[in-house]
């Protein structure tokens, strides 16, 4: 059997053939072996670098880095972050999971289905708008559900905020009338300072307004229920979740309440569905028939053997504007590490950098780079076959071309004597092709980019769920807000300077 320094040492070794030389060999060998179909989604890897001989490699790897057993451990309830000694059970808010942790994902989700039942009989007063409050993964994901999906239902405005700058809490309270607002405070631990802060002030807004009770208007999303209760929230308005679902892996959980109440239970419910369809896909499909794994192939490839720092993600769809955030904290959050889940310092690239933008902005912004910069960046575009609006069918024909163009002109690029308009090529892209943005369709696809990061993980031999990087400089900051804490003479001077002392 092959070992994992093996396959990176042949992996090292391997030599890429150009793009066009590998389409135009077998098109159609390639086109079914580097396309797939999963819940209406089509996959499509064919302008890649991948050939057979390296997906040999890599499938050894997977095989090497025990991938089975570790898929396994995540839908059985097993120890998927051992630096916690957890599981990771965001499969199992689906539906995917140990029985019991299936069965209390489901009495969650009803306790919530409740909640909203009795906000929509009118258990808060007239209410019009939802003031969610949260960070991280506490905010990407609602706030992406809400914007892809939300954009033609009149049932609930929701404005969700994160950013401790005040400047983003008054926007959202000259939206909202406070007698017709509901606040939503979702924090896992309920410790996390930006979010505790603007929920102060949301409070305080609500009393300055004049609304009765105020804090009974606050509802709670989170993994310790005892923290909302001291600070204030009553136990009929927390929605739990379990502690062994991650904050960024958490939008299917009580998190996904603004979702759920500006949707619908049934949008919700086709999301949860769109989700339990790849997480199958992902459980039974072995090897390169397995598209999250076959994702983080071309991953691997791109970072480990062709040193790629980036990678893009632009979605050819308004719709989906806020994805390729969501993939930041995803994909960064989760694998941006530099040990394996030994211990031991990673002696590979982690995760690369996601960036990315909407189409056809991007075009006319960093497609310069990506076409005839010294970098080579994998871009990956998204794309629906059915548009959102009632205009000229110009408009997303346009759309439609110009994302399928692209790809093909980075692939092929173009030769001129004159530098200045030559274009090399030899670029790679990948095309993830939906039939329409629907809860379902992006349940999937979450769940796809989900997979595809712990099969990068599986790969590496990381622990993708854990994020100890992001509490230092979290930890620095109260220190030197407050001033129990000491820092360097520049540091010192810098906060100075910043507020004017």
């Amino acid at each position: 059997m092959t070992t994992a320094d093996q396959a990176w040492q042949a992996l090292a070794d391997w030599q890429p053939q150009k793009l066009t030389g590998l389409v135009a060999a077998d098109p159609d060998a390639r086109l079914q072996a580097l396309v797939r179909s999963v819940a209406n989604i089509r996959f499509d890897f064919a302008k890649t670098h991948l050939d057979d001989a390296v997906v040999a490699i890599l499938s050894g790897l997977a095989a090497a880095q025990d991938f089975d057993g570790r898929r396994k451990a995540l839908f059985s309830g097993g120890i998927a972050n051992p630096t916690e000694n957890r599981a990771a059970e965001h499969s199992a808010e689906r539906g995917d999971g140990a029985p019991d942790s299936v069965h209390r994902a489901q009495a969650l989700h009803q306790r919530m289905r409740m909640m909203i039942d009795a906000i929509e009989a009118g258990a808060f007063g007239e209410i019009r708008h939802l003031l969610h409050i949260g960070i991280g993964g506490s905010a990407l994901g609602p706030d992406l559900l809400v914007d892809a999906l939300g954009r033609h239902s009149d049932r609930y405005d929701v404005a969700v905020v994160s950013n401790v700058d005040g400047a983003a809490l008054e926007e959202a309270f000259a939206r909202f009338s406070p007698e017709h607002t509901l606040v939503a405070v979702a924090s896992k631990t309920f410790t996390t300072t930006e979010t505790l802060l603007n929920a102060n002030s949301a409070l305080q807004w609500l009393d300055e307004a004049g609304v009765a009770d105020p804090l009974g208007r606050f509802i709670a999303l989170t993994a310790m229920p005892d923290r909302a209760i001291e600070w204030g929230i009553d136990e009929t308005r927390i929605l739990p979740f379990s502690e062994t679902v991650g904050g960024r892996y958490s939008l299917w959980s009580s998190i996904g309440f603004p979702a759920a109440l500006a949707l619908g239970w049934d949008a919700f419910a086709d999301l949860l569905e769109g989700a339990a369809e790849m997480d199958r896909h992902f459980r039974l499909a072995d090897g390169a028939d397995n598209i999250c794994l076959l994702a983080a192939f071309v991953d691997q490839l791109y970072a480990n053997r062709l040193g790629c720092q980036t990678r893009a993600v632009f979605a050819y769809d308004e719709r989906l504007r806020l994805l390729p955030s969501y993939l930041q904290q995803l994909e960064m959050e989760s694998n941006g590490k530099s040990v394996t889940f030994e211990g031991k310092p990673l002696t590979q690239h982690s995760a690369p950098i996601t960036w990315g933008g909407v189409g056809t902005d991007a075009q006319h912004a960093v497609f310069q780079l990506l076409h005839q910069g010294t970098n080579l960046v994998p871009i990956e575009f998204v794309v629906a076959r059915e548009p959102d609006h009632l205009l000229d069918d110009a408009h997303h024909e346009t759309l439609v071309a110009n994302c399928i163009a692209q790809g093909a002109a980075l692939m092929t690029g173009r030769k001129s004597e004159d530098g200045a308009r030559n274009y090399p090529g030899d670029r790679p892209s990948t095309t993830i092709l939906l039939d329409q943005v629907t809860p379902h369709a992006l349940g999937a696809l979450i769940a796809f980019y989900e997979h595809r990061v712990f099969a990068n993980a599986v790969l590496l031999g990381i622990n993708p769920f854990d994020q100890f990087g992001v509490e230092l400089g979290k930890e620095m900051a109260k220190g030197l807000a407050d001033g129990t804490v000491e820092f360097d003479p520049a540091t010192q001077a810098l906060m100075a300077a910043a507020l004017g002392e």
